[in-house]
């Protein structure tokens, strides 16, 4: 009986920390350094994915490298990876390859990030508060694996942790969506002023996490839009 009283506590809170909320005008805020601070997310979608948009506003002061969005699977730590490299750039990595854009240092000011994949071409996009960098190709005919893991904050070197101080972002982070497909360069625009296309893997307005360690919800600091809109 004990034993069971003490399952169902734990299926409890584990609902409520999955559980749907509208984190519509907020932001996740990681104050300072560490490898114990992070946001795990929940996927709407569990199928694997022949194609991705993921897009985001991050808000960062560091002088190394951190990592901005990790998507791990169980065969592939970095089966999805936006990353900052200090004097290279924004890398985006799909089944362990990567891609670089170069840029000579990270925005002083808050930035979304919108970066997209699909396996039929390889073809990689990254867009910078509404205007795209050269398309690159990573990956043709791969498929990004299901039961993910997905972590802000940290980059992922096992499966749900071997975090890393020193890959760590300080700042903030929101208006996290991701979709299983290719938005096209007008959708994305129109993310970038403030509307979103039904997400249907991460949704921002229906978000599931779950936070770790010293991370904080605030009011974002970026312009506020309408972020809700479908």
């Amino acid at each position: 009986m004990e034993k069971l009283l003490w399952r169902l506590l734990i299926t409890i809170s584990f609902s409520q920390a999955f559980g749907h909320e509208d984190m519509s005008k907020q932001a996740f805020v990681f104050p300072g350094a560490s490898a114990t601070a992070y946001v795990s997310l929940e996927a709407e979608s569990k199928k694997p994915l022949e194609a991705f948009t993921v897009c985001l506003y991050a808000h960062a002061d560091v002088s190394r490298s951190f990592s901005i969005f990790s998507y791990a699977t169980k065969t592939s730590f970095n089966e999805i990876l936006l990353f900052w490299t200090r004097g290279k750039g924004f890398s985006i990595a799909v089944g362990g390859p990567e891609v670089l854009f170069s840029a000579s240092e990270i925005p002083e000011v808050p930035t979304h990030i919108c970066a997209t994949w699909e396996s039929a071409t390889g073809i990689v996009e990254l867009w910078l508060d509404g205007k795209p960098r050269v398309r690159k190709s990573l990956q043709k005919g791969y498929t990004v694996g299901t039961n993910a893991s997905i972590i802000l904050g940290q980059e992922q070197d096992s499966y749900g942790g071997g975090f890393d101080e020193n890959q760590s972002l300080v700042g903030d982070i929101g208006d996290v969506n991701m979709w299983d497909f290719v938005l096209s360069p007008e959708q994305i625009n129109a993310v970038y002023v403030g509307r979103v296309f039904s997400p249907n893997v991460l949704n921002w307005r229906a978000l599931q996490y779950e936070t770790r360690g010293d991370v904080f919800i605030k009011p974002q600091l970026w312009p506020l839009t309408n972020c809700c809109e479908s």
